[in-house]
């Protein structure tokens, strides 16, 4: 049974092919990496910040805390939100995570792109 083992052992053995050989793997795993984390990962960014450059007076916004206010001023790096009549709440652009309700939807309906604009109502 132990020369069966010591056998197997051998046989399973790696061969010797030189530097090489670890190369193609790790170049793949980068690869794979890039385009399953990184590349996702840049263009949201992208679109967050793009989102933030177009944000306007009267638009209405969900911080990442949770807090859903229409704007009411802006500067460079703050905003301002109204949350409720005579409530407002200094909040820095970073911290902005999307448009919330309507105004989400408006920003991202295209009627061209839309499959249920073409399907009339009977």
């Amino acid at each position: 049974m132990n020369h069966f083992l010591v056998n197997l052992a051998q046989a399973a053995a790696p061969s010797s092919s030189g530097p090489g050989g670890m190369l193609l793997p790790m170049i793949a795993m980068v690869g794979i990496f890039y385009f399953l984390v990184l590349r996702p990962q840049s263009k949201k960014a992208k679109e967050h910040t793009a989102m933030l450059s177009e944000l306007k007076k009267g638009d209405e916004v969900v911080t990442q805390g949770g807090i859903i206010g229409k704007i009411s001023g802006l500067t460079d790096t703050e905003l301002t939100l109204q949350v409720q009549e005579g409530v407002r709440l200094r909040v820095t652009r970073a911290s902005v995570q999307g448009r919330y309700g309507a105004s989400a939807a408006s920003a991202k309906a295209d009627p061209k792109s839309d499959p249920k604009s073409d399907v009339k109502a009977s």
